[in-house]
Formats: structure tokens, C-alpha cells, sequence
């Protein structure tokens, strides 16, 4: 008695329960609300279109940008490892504001001994401590980076007031530069170049057992901030990860080094019957029509014969630049180079690489042709590539890129062998860091603010190219299944694609690999190949040599392809939600001209008999008290109304090309994930063959977790599949496929001990 009177009682208190969350879900339904639907138009985020960045993504008729002008003499001191350097800054005033003061950068000074860097990241005691690294952090002397700001002075040698907030320094100017005026200026300084393979950092040296050092110089000048129509000054400070914003500009730089030192940069040298001896410049004139394969400049065994000495004497490369947003420059004493011309279109473009001994044979194998490759795919997908070369140039555990040059890891065993993992790594690398010549050296997006824009799109246009260059090495067939892990990681751990770079969780899946994978499914599941390139390229050209912002792409993308992707944008950019579509239920019906009870009732409701609508087909489920062994013994030709239709309205040769289904699938589809994609759909068939259908995103505009879709078929199904071939970065795939996989008794009994 008392069981059953607990029984009871349960079964009130379940209904009361029950009861009350009906009361409170009606109360919702009721409720008004804000759009919340996943095709909700990204009107709030974007910012609002103007004369400088209009409505469709492209350069308003307003739209300025400063040009920003140097002059440098640079000694690179070999023996103390340091670098001395003046430059003359002629600043151009191309906006309509008068400004006050200039933002300079001063990158070197996340190096100096009382830089803040060390002290923003959190952290308890390693697990173990090598003496070097224990000496490092608690009880050796700080390195001594930084710049040291000798001079500042206007053109007549008189001071001029500056402030140095960390790594950035403001210039106090004598009068604000009005619009269309132009400011000249002088800087002197010097500063220890740190050993990168043991301070980390994008530039240095790398030393060598035999006392040899290989220079990878870059942000070793103070260089102009960005003054735009966005952000006004960029004077983010540099933390370490997220990169520069810099303005275009023309260079001539003169660089002194050790004689027997070889040396390339931004630009092109501009002496360099000079600084080659006459068999190298005589082979670097050569090397100007050799579109077939690189030829050597300075071949290895020069460079193995340089390295064993130490030049007391000095020699000074001069380069020019026009048109590029930084400078860089690598020099070393062990530097094999070879070259390779390119075509593009009707202009030649040098290849150029520059590498130790150390770094051979992979790099003579590879490096060059690697170049060539990318600057031909990318020129394809964007423009022409506008520059007259591109070098890349080996250096341990480097990745970096700047305006025609860049430095890149990979080597062999000493003994010259190699993994296809390191040569993967090296043709990757070489890929990547040539690729932002495009990314973000020419379409010259905020790096600080929005680091996705530089690197992933640059990684997502490196997919292509590498797959050019060996698609067996390189297969499509990884993206975009390379992020799942990452999207379905700890929430607490993912931050929006569309955060500061600094300010996110995983930088690489987050900066890289997410946006590159985001447009991979862009391109070749959501809007195809043909709209989407035409839509990428216009993007690339509109902002070629300019700054574009999200908002520009995002808007040019749609612009050019009649596409509203504002979905896509707002659910891969601005969440970090993923997808998960699964089946739900699928379920085979017949058709028949016979009323089923539900056509009766719709009738009903209207107010009418089932006789007085017109003549119909109905579907019938076979799990329906209507369906009959009859019906389904029936074949499409039996049914009149069917046959009847077809006689009167198609001629024999429709007739004889109509593939009259003889079985109807409701499927039901489910979407467990936060993201709204196409549902790709591949069907086997009992006689072996599949066919494919693929539903647009829309599908889920009017219900975010179920759609049913109704398919026709002229032959039974054995197998359904939602994306087969993994393109829209499912993270779970156990339920995509129909019927269900049998459970294992495992799965079955760790069912039962839940329900129990």
C-alpha cells in the first residue's frame, strides 16, 4: 500500500512538473524577443558604410592613406653583434586631418631589459629547469636589447621632443603637418642584435659552431604607425604575437657589412657589379633568363670556402624599394644563393634563395622552385605579382615574412638526409611566408587589430598553392577536417575568430587554421570555385596596395558573387560554435491515388468532402495502418491518375525520358551543432551506384534543429550518408549515416546504466 501511494504521489508530482514547464514554454512562445535566427544580417557588427569604405566593399572615393618615405645608412657590426643605423623619414600627410604628433615603432624594445612582455603571462614553476634556462630566468643578467634612440632632429639638426612608451614612441612635432603637407625628419640609433635561437624572436642571428653567424635582420629601424580612416593612430603595443601595421612607401637603404659577407633584402641591388666578384655577377646576370630551372649566383662551394675566414675589410650594399610597406634584409658569410626567373604574364619576376651549406641538398632541391610556384598560383588568385623578386631564406626554426624576402626552418640530417616531414615542413613553410608578399605586404590589412586577415587568408591561399606544387604531399582531402579537434576543444578555451590577436587562446587554430579551413568550405562546398575566386579576386584587387578592413572583405565577398553570407560570417567568424548534422529518421512511403485520413482531414477543415477536391496523388508510410503489402507490390505504371497525367501533358519523347519514382524517403535532419551548413546528401542505392544532393544552408531558416525534406527515387535505398567527404568540419560523425551502426553491448549497457 505504502508503494503505491509513493506511486501515486510521483505520478502527481511528474505531472504538476510537466504541467508547469508546458505553462512556462507557452509563456515564451508568447514573449517577444530580438531576432535571434543564425541568418540574422551582420547590419550591428559591420561597421557603417562611408566615403572611405562604401557599402559594397571597395575604396570610397574618399578614401587617403600616408605614404611614408626612408633613407637609411645601416653597419652591421659582425664582431660585437650590434647594429648601427640613421635614417631620414619624410612623412606625407595624405589625410584630411592636421596632425599634432607621429606614432613610431619601436619593435626591438620587447627586448629590452625593462620591457613588459615577461610580465603579462601568468604561470607557475616548470616541472624542470635545464641550468641554462634556470640561469636565464632567475640569476643571469638580462639581455641588453632595445633600441637606443641617439637623435632626433628636424632637417636643420634641431632636436625634436619625443616620449617612449614601451615599444612605441611618440614625436612631438614643432607644428601639426596639415593635410597635403609632407614632414622630414631624422632618427639615429643602435642596438644589440639578440641571438633569436636562444632569445626567441622574428629576426637576429643564428650562430654557428665555427663562430659563424647567418643575420636575419628585420624591425631593426623605427618605423611609422598607421594613420587611417578606421582606427585613426594604430599605436597598439607590440606584444609579440600579433604583427604590424605599416604604411607604404619607397626605401633606398645602404647596408655595410664584412666583405665577405653575401646579402639580399628588400628591393633590388643596386650595385651589384660592387659587392659580387665577376664570376658571381656574371652568373647574376645570367640567372635573369633562366625560366627553366635556378641556377647558382654564389654556389656552394664559394660559400664553403667563405665561411672558413673573417674579413677585416667591409663593403656596402645599396637597395631600392618602391611601393612597399617594410624592409628586411638577411647576410652571412655562408650564404649559397641561386635564382630562377619567372613569368608572369609579360612581366619577369626573380625567385631567389639564399642558404648555409647546412641547408643542402633540400634546399637546392626545393626552395626556388617552391618560390616560383607560389608567387604563379597566388598571382593567379589575386594579381600579378607586382615586385621584382622574392627570397626566402633558410634559417633555424624561422618562419617570417617581409616585403620580397623571408626567412624560412628546414634542414636535412648533417649527413644531407630527410623525412618527408621535414621536407613537407619546408616546402610548407616556403609556401606560407612567400604568400604574405600578397597577405598582408600588398593587401595590407591591420595585422595588430585583426590578425585572421593576414594569416588566414594567406593559409587558406597557401592550401592551393601547395596542392600545385605536389598534390600527393599536399591533398585537399585534409581540410577542413584539420580543425574539428580544435571547434570541438573547451569553449572556455576558443575565442571568435573576430578577436584581437593578442587577447586569444590557441593563436595558430584561431589566426590560421580555422579562417584558411572557414574559406576552404567557402570555396569548394558553399558558393564553388567559379563564384568564389571571381568573388576573392576582386576582394585582392580592390585592396591591392591599400588597407582593407573585415567589414571590406566580408561586403566584397557577398558584392561579387549575389551571395548573402552573413550566416557564414556571423556563425564561423564571430562564434565559436561548430556543426553537427546528423539523421534523425528516415522513413519510405508509396504513392496512391487512394484518400489517405489525412487528406480527409485537411479537406474536413476547409470544410469540404474528400470527393469535391480534385483529382490527387497521396503518399502513404509503410509504417502506417493505410499501407498494405498491395501497395507496395504496386509499380508506377499501375496507378492511372499517374499514367493519366503523364499521356496528357508530355509527348513520347518527355515521355520516354522520365524517371517515374517508384519510392518516397521522408528524411528527417538534425542539427545538435550551433553553425547552420548545407546538408550534403549521398544516397546508396541497393544495385551499388550513389547519387548526391546537396540542400543550402537556408534549409535551417525557419527551424535551427530539424528539417524534413521529402526524396524521390526510382530505386530503393541502402545507405544514406551526410557528408560523406567530410567538408563542412562535422565534429561528430556518428550520426551521419543511415540506418544507425548496430550498438556494441558496451553502448547498450552503458545505456542502461544511465536510464538506471
Amino acid at each position: 500500500m505504502k508503494k503505491l501511494l509513493i506511486l501515486v504521489l510521483s505520478i502527481i508530482c511528474v505531472s504538476t512538473t510537466l504541467y508547469s514547464q508546458e505553462v512556462e514554454q507557452k509563456k515564451e512562445r508568447q514573449q517577444g524577443h530580438y531576432n535571434t535566427s543564425k541568418f540574422k544580417q551582420l547590419k550591428e557588427e559591420l561597421p557603417t558604410p562611408n566615403k572611405q569604405h562604401t557599402a559594397s566593399g571597395a575604396p570610397g572615393y574618399e578614401y587617403t592613406q600616408q605614404q611614408v618615405d626612408y633613407k637609411m645608412n645601416i653597419i652591421l657590426d659582425d664582431y660585437n653583434q650590434k647594429l648601427f643605423g640613421e635614417e631620414t623619414i619624410t612623412y606625407h600627410n595624405n589625410s584630411k586631418d592636421n596632425l599634432e604628433y607621429l606614432w613610431i615603432q619601436l619593435d626591438q624594445n620587447i627586448r629590452a631589459p625593462n620591457s613588459k612582455k615577461p610580465d603579462i603571462s601568468g604561470g607557475g614553476p616548470d616541472a624542470l629547469y635545464s641550468p641554462s634556462k634556470f640561469t636565464k630566468m632567475f640569476m643571469g643578467k638580462p639581455f641588453q636589447g632595445g633600441f637606443n634612440i641617439q637623435s632626433i632632429t628636424d632637417t636643420n639638426g634641431n632636436s625634436i621632443n619625443y616620449t617612449i612608451n614601451q615599444t612605441m614612441m611618440r614625436i612631438d612635432l614643432p607644428k601639426p603637418i596639415v593635410s597635403g603637407a609632407k614632414f622630414v625628419f631624422n632618427i639615429k640609433w643602435w642596438y644589440n642584435i639578440n641571438d633569436y635561437t636562444s632569445e626567441r624572436g622574428r629576426s637576429g642571428y643564428e650562430p654557428f659552431p665555427d663562430g659563424n653567424k647567418l643575420y636575419v635582420i628585420a624591425q631593426f629601424f623605427p618605423r611609422l604607425a598607421v594613420y587611417n580612416n578606421v582606427e585613426g593612430w594604430q599605436n597598439m603595443q607590440f606584444w609579440g604575437s600579433s604583427e604590424f601595421a605599416l604604411e607604404f612607401g619607397n626605401y633606398e637603404v645602404s647596408i655595410t657589412t664584412p666583405k665577405d659577407h653575401i646579402l639580399n633584402g628588400t628591393g633590388v641591388i643596386q650595385n651589384p657589379k660592387e659587392v659580387f666578384n665577376k664570376k658571381q655577377f656574371k652568373r647574376y646576370q645570367a640567372a635573369q633568363n633562366s625560366y627553366d630551372n635556378p641556377v647558382f649566383i654564389v654556389t656552394p662551394e664559394e660559400a664553403l670556402e667563405a665561411e672558413k675566414g673573417r674579413a677585416k675589410d667591409s663593403k656596402t650594399w645599396k637597395l631600392k624599394a618602391e611601393n612597399v610597406r617594410d624592409f628586411a634584409f638577411a647576410s652571412s658569410r655562408k650564404l649559397i644563393w641561386d635564382a630562377m626567373a619567372v613569368k608572369l604574364n609579360e612581366r619577369t619576376v626573380m625567385a631567389y634563395s639564399l642558404y648555409p651549406n647546412e641547408g643542402n641538398p633540400l634546399w637546392e632541391e626545393h626552395s626556388t622552385k617552391v618560390v616560383a610556384n607560389t608567387l604563379k598560383v597566388y598571382s593567379e588568385h589575386t594579381f600579378d605579382y607586382p615586385y621584382p623578386q622574392a627570397t626566402s631564406v633558410n634559417a633555424k626554426r624561422q618562419g617570417m615574412e617581409y616585403p620580397m624576402i623571408c626567412w624560412n626552418f628546414g634542414r636535412p640530417n648533417p649527413d644531407g638526409k630527410y623525412t618527408e616531414r621535414t621536407k613537407k615542413g619546408m616546402i610548407g613553410v616556403v609556401t606560407h611566408e612567400v604568400g604574405h608578399n600578397f597577405f598582408p605586404m600588398i593587401v595590407n590589412s591591420d595585422e595588430r587589430q585583426w590578425t585572421w586577415m593576414d594569416e588566414g587568408i594567406n593559409s587558406f591561399v597557401e592550401i592551393l598553392a601547395e596542392n600545385k606544387y605536389d598534390s600527393n604531399l599536399f591533398p585537399f582531402s585534409k581540410y577542413p577536417k584539420n580543425v574539428i579537434g580544435y571547434m570541438k576543444g573547451d569553449q572556455s578555451k576558443i575565442a571568435p575568430i573576430m578577436s584581437q590577436g593578442d587577447n586569444v587562446f590557441n593563436f595558430g587554430a584561431n589566426a590560421y587554421a580555422k579562417p584558411a579551413a572557414g574559406l576552404f568550405i567557402l570555396r569548394q562546398t558553399i558558393m564553388g570555385p567559379e563564384l568564389f575566386d571571381k568573388a576573392f579576386k576582386t576582394y585582392a584587387k580592390r585592396w591591392k596596395f591599400k588597407h582593407p578592413t573585415p567589414a571590406d572583405f566580408f561586403r566584397t565577398m557577398e558584392d561579387a558573387s549575389a551571395m548573402d553570407l552573413d550566416w557564414f560570417w556571423r556563425g564561423w567568424f564571430y562564434t565559436t560554435g561548430n556543426n553537427d548534422i546528423g539523421i534523425k529518421e528516415v522513413k519510405k512511403y508509396y504513392v496512391t491515388d487512394k484518400p489517405t485520413e489525412r487528406a480527409k482531414n485537411m479537406a474536413k477543415r476547409y470544410g469540404i468532402t474528400i470527393d469535391q477536391l480534385p483529382p490527387a496523388l497521396y503518399l502513404v508510410s509503410e509504417d502506417s495502418d493505410e499501407f498494405t503489402n498491395d501497395l507496395k507490390n504496386k509499380k508506377p505504371e499501375d496507378y492511372a491518375l499517374l499514367s493519366e497525367y503523364i499521356s496528357a501533358n508530355f509527348d513520347e519523347q518527355e515521355k520516354a525520358s522520365l524517371k517515374a519514382p517508384k519510392y518516397f524517403y521522408e528524411l528527417v535532419f538534425e542539427k545538435p551543432g550551433d553553425l547552420v551548413m548545407p546538408i550534403i546528401v549521398e544516397f546508396e542505392y541497393e544495385d551499388g551506384t550513389k547519387e548526391r544532393k546537396q540542400y543550402p544552408a537556408q534549409i535551417w531558416r525557419h527551424n535551427d534543429k530539424e528539417v524534413t525534406k521529402v526524396f524521390p527515387s526510382s530505386k530503393a535505398i541502402k545507405k544514406i550518408t551526410i557528408d560523406p567527404d567530410e567538408q563542412t568540419a562535422d565534429v561528430n560523425l556518428s550520426n551521419n549515416s543511415w540506418p544507425k551502426n548496430k550498438e556494441t553491448k558496451f553502448e547498450k549497457f552503458k545505456k542502461t546504466q544511465i536510464k538506471s
